[in-house]
């Protein structure tokens, strides 16, 4: 027995039939239920058993939930297991130290700056201990040759006497000016390069395998401050590419 078709409910013929959505339809009854549009197999779209073409087809769309007594409840009971499993956690790693940060492009930038900036301040910290250093030494020159006061000649039995007023003030002897001598040999320590360094800024030495670098100062752990011998270049270089002699 043919069956009757779901639209118009008149029987369908074989040679007509069309079986879709758990039903039969007249090829012409295969229509959109908005706009009347006749479909086929191929550009239909089945809703709640019945054909909509693609402009037509039902758009599932979602229903918020309205803030019930029992919704509030369970939602301030999920928000103090949050706080509660937050704690343990925090005790837990109390101690382990910060977790690792994503280097995103903003944090990247902020890191450069940093070392900008730290670049920068360290150089003005050397060139003032530099100045600092230099203006001392010249300090200590100047009071490098003390003047001579001889002593009165103390004889067994003599009592010194407060000088009268008619008496001459003792004179001061001043020795005649000495030759200037030869300097000293420098007292600083003394490296020799294990490896070939180029200078990467203006304040930096240039250095080859073997070079001996002398009156070198130890600036911190990673740098020193140090003339190479060969080139007669002062500045200052990296601790590892060099060793004690």
């Amino acid at each position: 027995m043919n069956p009757p078709c779901a639209r118009c409910k008149k029987i369908v013929y074989p040679t007509e039939k069309v079986n879709c959505l758990d039903k039969f339809w007249h090829k012409a009854c295969f229509q959109c239920e908005i706009c009347k549009m006749t479909l086929n197999m191929k550009n239909y779209k089945g809703y709640d058993k019945k054909p909509y073409c693609n402009a037509h087809y039902p758009k599932s769309t979602f229903t918020a939930v309205a803030d019930t007594p029992e919704n509030l409840r369970l939602k301030k009971q999920s928000k103090l297991q949050s706080q509660v499993q937050y704690k343990e956690d925090f005790e837990k790693n109390k101690g382990k130290g910060f977790s690792a940060v994503a280097n995103t492009p903003e944090l990247e930038r902020i890191k450069k700056n940093q070392e900008l900036v730290s670049n920068i301040k360290y150089h003005e910290e050397f060139e003032k201990s530099k100045g600092t250093s230099a203006a001392g030494g010249e300090r200590r020159n100047s009071h490098d040759t003390p003047k001579y006061r001889p002593e009165p000649e103390m004889h067994r039995g003599f009592q010194p006497q407060a000088p009268s007023q008619q008496e001459p003030q003792p004179q001061v002897y001043t020795p005649p000016p000495s030759t200037p001598s030869a300097p000293p040999p420098s007292s600083g320590k003394r490296f020799r390069a294990v490896y070939d360094y180029a200078a990467a800024d203006d304040d930096e030495v240039s250095f080859q395998d073997g070079d001996l670098i002398v009156d070198v100062q130890q600036i911190d752990e990673g740098w020193m401050y140090g003339t190479v011998e060969r080139t007669g270049d002062t500045g200052m270089l990296p601790a590892n590419y060099v060793e004690a002699v």
